[in-house]
């Protein structure tokens, strides 16, 4: 039964994260109108045939901002947990096979990091790189190493002392060699499930730092951007931000759904072991 209800689970957030990714392609094939095209005299027009969602307050079409606005979404998230995630398995699996004081100063380093709430910690990493898309992925990526470094310390710290690593060190296995060919792959299941959960809360940080303006930058659609520039006018015309907001809970819905049934599967796999 609980099989059943993860099934239904990563169904649900992959039909989501498909609704978002097709967004992002069609994009690049097919905009309505320019997204960053200006018209004084269509500003804040209602939802019609010619404007599918509206237009802003600056006379934008609000779908085809959207559409740009996944681009950057889908690329934050993507870009940031990859290399998020490549340094901190790199850190946490040093750790992990290091001794005494090595071991102790990158694992407190790394809870230090951890210490610090999400959001304070990118604003802070932001304060230091500047404004901007890409320094906007730095500082997502930043936050995530202490994530995947702790995630693989652990791991590794399970895997080394099985009989099978013993063994492999036995024959004369290096380290470097032991974690890539023995205890990398038993990694992978977890690292997969932590990456996609991490998706989503990386576009959630990027939509954020954008809604602050301290991510993407004007004229250039995001949807924490797009949020923030609607946010006065809200009341009145609350098709501004409601296209955006929906699209928003989307990406991030679906890649925690996909996320947490991909933990439990691999829970139930280890339990049933």
């Amino acid at each position: 039964m609980r099989k059943g209800k993860n099934n239904r689970l990563v169904l649900l957030g992959i039909a989501l994260v498909s609704m978002v990714v097709l967004l992002c392609l069609t994009s690049f094939i097919y905009l309505p109108h320019d997204p960053n095209n200006m018209n004084t005299i269509d500003r804040l027009h209602r939802p019609s045939g010619e404007y599918f969602l509206g237009t802003d307050q600056f006379g934008r079409d609000i779908l085809s901002r959207i559409m740009i606005s996944t681009r950057y979404a889908l690329l934050v998230g993507l870009v940031s947990v990859a290399v998020g995630a490549s340094i901190g398995v790199v850190i946490g699996s040093i750790g992990g096979i290091a001794k005494g004081v090595l071991q102790s100063v990158i694992m407190r380093v790394i809870d230090g990091f951890m210490a610090f709430p999400g959001m304070l910690l990118a604003l802070m990493l932001v304060a230091v790189t500047g404004k901007g898309l890409w320094n906007a992925v730095l500082a997502i990526a930043i936050f995530m190493i202490p994530t995947y470094a702790r995630l693989a310390y652990s791991l590794v710290i399970d895997q080394k002392n099985e009989l099978y690593i013993k063994a492999a060190k036995s024959y004369g296995a290096t380290p470097w060699r032991i974690i890539v060919k023995h205890i990398l792959p038993s990694m992978l299941p977890k690292l997969i499930t932590q990456f996609s959960s991490s998706i989503g809360g990386a576009i959630l940080l990027e939509s954020s730092l954008s809604f602050l303006g301290l991510g993407v930058q004007p004229p250039n659609a995001s949807l924490g951007l797009m949020l923030s520039e609607s946010r006065q006018l809200t009341l009145s015309y609350p098709y501004l931000a409601i296209p955006s907001g929906i699209v928003l809970v989307i990406a991030i819905l679906g890649f925690n759904l996909i996320g947490d049934a991909l933990n439990d599967t691999t829970v139930g796999r280890r339990k049933s072991v």
